[in-house]
């Protein structure tokens, strides 16, 4: 018999998306196990709890399953009401948080990707491309967000801050297994937003290790250092 608030949650240790999740859980000191599920030999408790996308992260509460990141996310939030908030209470607050995740999470990891399978002519284009995205969030969140950032929610991490920071703070381990430095000087807010979110105790403890996270995009994209 499952013990009220029994919360498990599907993972894969690599994946910005589940990270996002693993960060929220944490803030809100609520206790979970932990599944690894490999992604080329998919579990009967991924394919059963997922069956529209079969993917993780998938959160159970009580056998109950809830996917994909953002929805958990929220969830999490409205389910667990304890300190800290994810969401602002306002709800014009909340549609630019909303708003903003979403532009992020259609925008970031494409454009991130586009650079890696680049080849050595299309590569530079792939990062002008990424930079003028970045642009655009960056000048977003200025004006959206005129309190400034970190942190959009107070002075713990938001709902914003966790989307942005589960991906981006691992910005160094893609352009290192290109074997390029990345532009840092051409979206200096944003990253100077991304090393802050890195160096909050929570992130920190819960992205995957750099040296292991390099050798997986290596692997994934058949990258040698300089190709």
């Amino acid at each position: 018999m499952e013990q009220k608030n029994d919360v498990k949650l599907l993972r894969a240790w690599f994946s910005s998306y589940c990270t996002r999740v693993e960060v929220a859980l944490k803030l809100k000191g609520i206790a979970y196990e932990s599944i690894e599920e490999d992604l080329r030999n998919k579990s009967d408790l991924l394919l059963k709890h997922n069956a529209a996308h079969n993917k993780v992260p998938v959160l159970l509460h009580n056998g109950k399953p809830v996917v994909e990141s953002l929805v958990i996310l929220e969830y999490i939030d409205e389910c667990w009401k304890n300190a800290p908030k994810l969401l602002p209470d306002d709800p014009y607050e909340r549609a630019k948080v909303h708003f903003w995740a979403g532009y992020y999470d259609q925008k970031y990891m494409p454009s991130m990707i586009k650079i890696l399978v680049s080849d050595a002519t299309e590569r530079e284009k792939a990062m002008e491309e990424f930079s003028e995205m970045l642009k655009v969030f960056e000048e977003g969140i200025s004006r959206d967000f005129p309190q400034g950032t970190p942190f959009c929610c107070g002075n713990s991490l938001g709902f914003l801050d966790i989307v942005v920071g589960s991906a981006g703070c691992n910005y160094r381990a893609f352009f290192e297994a290109l074997g390029v430095d990345c532009p840092v000087e051409k979206n200096e807010k944003y990253f100077s937003w991304i090393d802050g979110l890195r160096e909050c105790p929570v992130m920190k403890d819960t992205l995957p290790p750099h040296d292991k996270l390099l050798a997986k995009i290596k692997e994934k994209f058949n990258l040698e250092p300089g190709s």
